[in-house]
């Protein structure tokens, strides 16, 4: 497999809650965009009482139909797998609405210090107001009445990033983390690809059967996908480092090249991306810069 086998179709049924499997059912909120896909991806599990995972964006229309789908249910727990505004900020009403404690790694938080004169290009679409009642630990379990989700920490596409296992079950909420349209965005100063690909493995690692991402449909066959993911990433980093041995030193000229294909309202995203494998790059002492890595720097292999 040379990368992963992307699956763009998806029925996103706005406005309606589908069923996903016993105890599990989606929302989809109506927020489509080249980042979010068809729409950000709201969960309920459990039965009379549940839990509710990435409530969405401040949404007037989702809200209502979050309301309407857990009706005569008692929400406890609203789980938040990370901190941009299309995934956490309804998780306030929702809260102030039913009382249920709000959970999350942690608040907003770049993987790195920004550098001087950089502007993070994300922030207007980081939800800095998110504090969870419930800082989870990598491999804590909260439980609920039929339902037990255990968090594992994926940081990369950002700081605090997390996935949640849904105990008794071989199923994994993994929000941005692992999508089955598309690759991750990981930009740094919030995203890191060293993280990232830590994480990735620690995916790898496990033995989940189904994905259920963020955006977009289940990832059905986990383990040779992410192993996809893992090889796409390995050869983007490749490209990289042909175009530097090719000449182009700064990353405009290497988006030029490596995304001549892709839509180019992404390419300022593709920059960002690039920029992260050459952060890791750099770590590894694979690439050297006039200074340190920005959209800006020249860039040169390292020894030559």
């Amino acid at each position: 497999m040379s990368g992963a086998n992307f699956d763009l179709f998806f029925d996103p049924a706005y406005g309606r809650a589908v069923p996903i499997t016993a105890g599990i059912q989606r929302l989809t909120a109506n927020n489509p965009s080249p980042f979010t896909f068809r729409g950000t991806n709201s969960y309920i599990v459990g039965g009379a009482s549940v839990a509710v995972i990435d409530p969405g964006p401040e949404d007037e229309a989702h809200f209502e139909a979050l309301m309407a789908a857990l009706s005569g249910r008692q929400v406890t727990h609203i789980f938040v797998s990370h901190t941009h505004r299309d995934h956490s900020p309804l998780a306030k009403r929702l809260k102030e609405k039913t009382g249920a404690l709000t959970v999350g790694e942690g608040p907003h938080r770049p993987s790195r210090p920004l550098r001087e004169g950089e502007i993070n290009p994300f922030a207007e679409s980081s939800d800095t107001d998110f504090v969870p009642d419930v800082s989870i630990r990598d491999g804590q379990t909260i439980s609920g009445d039929g339902w037990a989700l255990t968090g594992i920490l994926t940081p990369g596409h950002t700081a605090n990033h997390a996935a949640f296992a849904l105990e008794g079950s071989s199923i994994l909420f993994s929000a941005d983390h692992v999508m089955a349209w598309a690759t991750t965005i990981v930009a740094p100063p919030d995203g890191s690809m060293a993280d990232y690909m830590a994480s990735l493995d620690k995916l790898i690692a496990r033995d989940d059967k189904l994905l259920l991402p963020g955006h977009g449909g289940p990832v059905t066959s986990p383990a040779p996908f992410l192993r996809g993911l893992k090889t796409h990433r390995r050869l983007r980093e490749r490209s990289i480092i042909e175009r530097i041995r090719a000449g182009d030193s700064t990353i405009p000229k290497m988006v030029e090249v490596i995304y001549r294909d892709t839509d180019k309202r992404l390419h300022g995203a593709a920059a960002l991306s690039v920029l992260a494998h050459i952060e890791e790059l750099m770590e590894r002492g694979k690439v050297t810069a006039d200074r340190p890595p920005s959209l800006v720097a020249h860039y040169r292999l390292a020894g030559g």
